[in-house]
């Protein structure tokens, strides 16, 4: 029979307060989930009960491969993922970078837990479930479905701690909206890149902030990781020891990723002197477009977990840095 599959994974979807009032925690499953009708039926597969705060690399991993492993049954139209809202951002990612066919996931949560009145999980979830099983997703990668509105992995990003519209894809806007039981696209991913790859490799990321000297950096480039994302300033630059740090990283053998800490626009090496973005650029450090910089770090956990050369890995960043190249 066709169906969608819904992975449960935790999150404040899942979650209610304490008897008498309290903590809010994850427990409920995706049979306590849906109801009502829905554009396909559902299958439940209670992946895992987390808040997403306690997601890491190795777990988005092997999330990213079940939705592979339940989207090959050819009766499954496509999958659902309840995920909590503070890192979905980069399961979603994850996701994308490993699907391994063109059937939709949609990752999608909420924001008020699953006790509180007009809670928005039942209709995001059921938004979800009609935009999985929808022929319009198919091709579009894994998608984030909140609050009607749907965004692409590479672009989405978390912008209020709170509000129902938390989710904005920034500069390059949204791709779809799911309306009742339509779903109207309005662009297609410009770039996406598929890998097989895995367990990831953990990579630190540093935000800048204004005369923070390269001790953060340097004490990074000490340990095991082979590269490090910098959220750095406007166009990707930073204060002058910190900019000797990346250099004396990038001799050491360290990969070093520059992006900015704005919300919007791109790391384009333009100013000069000790830090600015030539100087980097000079000293090796790549440059990332408009990729976020958890992203980054999302995209270089898979690069370093295959037996790619440098070379490579560049064009791999390069082909993701600038989605309108």
């Amino acid at each position: 029979m066709a169906h969608v599959i819904l992975i449960t994974t935790g999150g404040t979807i899942a979650s209610l307060p304490a008897p008498g009032g309290g903590v809010v925690a994850a427990g409920l499953g995706g049979s306590s989930l849906v109801a009502g009708p829905l554009a396909a039926p559902v299958v439940h597969d209670d992946f895992c009960v987390v808040g997403s705060y306690q997601m890491d690399l190795a777990l988005a991993w092997r999330l990213a491969l079940r939705v592979n492993q339940h989207l090959a049954a050819p009766d499954c139209l496509g999958a659902v993922v309840a995920h909590g809202t503070d890192t979905m951002e980069e399961s979603v990612f994850m996701a994308d970078l490993l699907l391994a066919g063109d059937k939709p996931v949609v990752f999608t949560g909420a924001q008020h837990h699953a006790g509180e009145v007009g809670g928005d999980g039942p209709r995001n979830l059921a938004d979800a479930i009609t935009l999985a099983a929808s022929p319009a997703a198919r091709g579009l990668g894994a998608l984030l479905l909140f609050d009607q509105d749907v965004h692409a992995a590479r672009d989405v990003a978390k912008a209020h701690t709170s509000r129902l519209d938390t989710f904005t894809s920034g500069d390059h806007g949204k791709l779809a909206t799911v309306d009742g039981d339509t779903v109207f696209v309005y662009r297609q991913p410009r770039r996406r890149l598929r890998l097989e790859a895995g367990p990831p490799v953990d990579i630190p990321l540093l935000r800048m902030a204004m005369g923070m000297n390269g001790d953060l950096i340097r004490f990074l480039a000490a340990g095991p990781a082979p590269a490090l994302v910098i959220e750095a300033f406007g166009r990707g630059n930073l204060p002058p020891d910190a900019g000797a740090a990346v250099r004396e990283a990038i001799d050491a053998g360290k990969t070093v990723v520059i992006t900015s800490r704005c919300p919007g626009g791109r790391v384009v090496p333009t100013y000069g002197n000790a830090g600015g973005g030539t100087d980097l650029a000079s000293a090796g450090a790549l440059f990332a477009g408009d990729l976020a910089g958890n992203k980054v770090r999302i995209l270089l956990s898979l690069l370093f977990a295959l037996p790619l050369s440098a070379a490579a890995r560049r064009e791999h960043l390069a082909a993701l840095a600038d989605p309108a190249a």
